[in-house]
């Protein structure tokens, strides 16, 4: 047989997947999903741009200390000044990569950038040979390439790799390709660019049309080497190629590509709830790999081939994508080296021990309340603990609901708001409802409530309820989340925890590619 070349997974959950609305992640968050990223041995993580802000800058610092496996990789603009904050942000890094892009586009090049293809060339050179200075490994994108002359691609692209570009990423930005014309314009830029021998080339598609991965998949069996993507196909818009779905394409279908990823496909599950978790992003039921119902078979023919055969309608084990790896590990009776042992093996490490004693505290309480204790409880558990150490305006004191038949509800809340204590009674047409009106009636946040989901963490009428919340406020979007086995709770520590992101002041920049 002939050896399979290797895909480079290159993940930007944490840059380009963050860009959803609400969906931004604190240091901690990102540092957890990098380290589950590493576990899955992605070859590639973008951790942020670090020009964006100080705590993108932290972020991408942080990842790139804690990481020691994969390569970490910092987003810039074709800017001077971008590219020295995306060098200092990966400068711990093991392996280190800066990614820096320019608009390609005739629109975006007149209307955006106001300059020349001569000038778009220069920069793009300049800012490749700048890179060179703090990493040997730089890739360079022509942001819009979907939308670019074919002629100008080829030429911008031969003279950032003379430059020094060691990957070129060729992104859909706006989702406007379909598979077979976004295939062969990776074709033929491998044949027409002259030194195209010299770097690898990728891709990043956008899925405005449902076709990222189909794009991506295309893209590959024409040359592409490197595919961009994010877990469960987190992105502004309509989101990125899903990583899951490109990789089991890919891992499934090795009749027909001639390269395959190194992943650990074990680890894929447990990293979507992860990513799920943390940004309050839901994963539909029916979503391909990582959805509950992804290998549910409800028909009666379905059932029957599967109990003979399963690869009568299975072309994938689920057990090979994770859906086994979330067994219960501990309970009511588990202690506390038991408890910290099993927080190691899923990388999660509390700075002092004050901290870690706060989350036994927790696990213990969890544990009078729900017999068995997976490791999605423990995510959300740590999650929660470590949102209540950081500095909260807003924190729950204490909570009374009543609801009855017949009867309006009405609830009883009282909130420590700058070390004051406050209570404020509110009725509603549910107990949510009515305590996020008590809530509402002290923090006086005048935001407009965007989205209100409840998920299971695991099944069983004792799990925890995982609520997300979605507040808006003057064009800013946040996600609020809370877990408990009670769900009023939940809510009020969503909503709550909303309200304390929308009174932190952030300014930060978002580049698309």
């Amino acid at each position: 047989m002939t050896k399979k070349e290797k895909l480079i997974i290159f993940d930007t959950t944490l840059r380009d997947g963050e860009q959803s609305p609400g969906a931004s992640m604190t240091q901690d968050e990102k540092v957890r999903i990098a380290k589950a990223l590493e576990r899955m041995r992605v070859d590639v993580i973008e951790a942020g741009f670090p020009m964006a802000s100080e705590g993108d800058f932290a972020s991408v610092q942080a990842v790139a200390r804690a990481v020691k496996d994969s390569t970490i990789c910092g987003l810039a603009r074709a800017l001077d000044k971008d590219i020295e904050r995306a060098g200092e942000a990966i400068k711990p890094a093991n392996s280190g990569r800066i990614h820096t892009f320019i608009a390609t586009s005739p629109i975006h090049m007149e209307k955006k950038l106001r300059m020349s293809p001569d000038q778009v060339v220069e920069q793009a050179v300049r800012a490749v040979k700048q890179a060179r200075n703090y990493t040997d490994n730089v890739e360079f994108s022509p942001e819009d390439a979907g939308r670019s002359e074919h002629d100008f691609l080829c030429r911008i692209i031969e003279a950032v790799i003379d430059a020094g570009a060691s990957t070129i990423n060729i992104p859909d930005t706006v989702g406007y390709n379909l598979p077979h014309q976004f295939g062969s314009l990776i074709a033929e830029l491998i044949e027409r660019v002259p030194n195209a021998d010299k770097a690898i080339f990728s891709v990043h598609c956008h899925n405005d049309l449902g076709l990222a991965v189909a794009n991506s998949l295309s893209a590959v069996i024409n040359g592409a080497r490197q595919v961009e993507c994010t877990i469960n196909g987190l992105g502004e818009r309509a989101g990125n190629a899903s990583l899951e779905e490109v990789v089991m394409a890919i891992q499934t279908r090795q009749d027909l590509f001639s390269c395959n990823t190194t992943l650990d496909t074990t680890q894929i599950v447990p990293c979507s709830r992860l990513v799920s978790s943390i940004t309050g992003f839901a994963v539909q039921p029916n979503k391909a790999i990582v959805g509950a119902n992804a290998f549910a078979h409800e028909s009666g023919i379905h059932q029957d081939g599967v109990l003979k055969s399963r690869e009568t309608y299975e072309i994938m084990r689920a057990e090979d994508v994770g859906w086994s790896a979330n067994r219960m590990v501990l309970g009511k009776h588990s202690g506390r080296n038991a408890f910290r042992s099993r927080l190691q093996e899923l990388d999660i490490v509390f700075e002092t021990e004050e901290a870690l004693n706060e989350a036994f505290s927790r696990f213990k309480d969890l544990a009078d309340k729900k017999h068995d204790i997976y490791d999605d409880d423990l995510q959300a558990l740590v999650t929660q603990t470590r949102a209540a150490s950081e500095i909260e305006r807003v924190k729950l004191v204490s909570l009374k609901v009543c609801s009855e038949t017949g009867e309006t509800p009405n609830a009883a809340v009282t909130l420590s708001y700058d070390s004051e204590e406050k209570s404020a009674t509110a009725s509603g047409s549910g107990p949510v409802d009515a305590t996020f009106k008590a809530i509402e009636s002290v923090v006086k946040s005048n935001t407009e409530l965007q989205l209100y989901s409840v998920n299971a963490i695991t099944s069983g009428t004792d799990s925890q309820g995982e609520v997300t919340v979605r507040l808006e406020k003057g064009g800013r979007i946040v996600n609020g989340q809370g877990a408990d086995t009670d769900i009023v709770i939940a809510s009020a520590r969503a909503y709550i925890n909303a309200v304390n992101k929308l009174l932190e002041p952030v300014e930060r920049a978002h580049p698309q590619i």
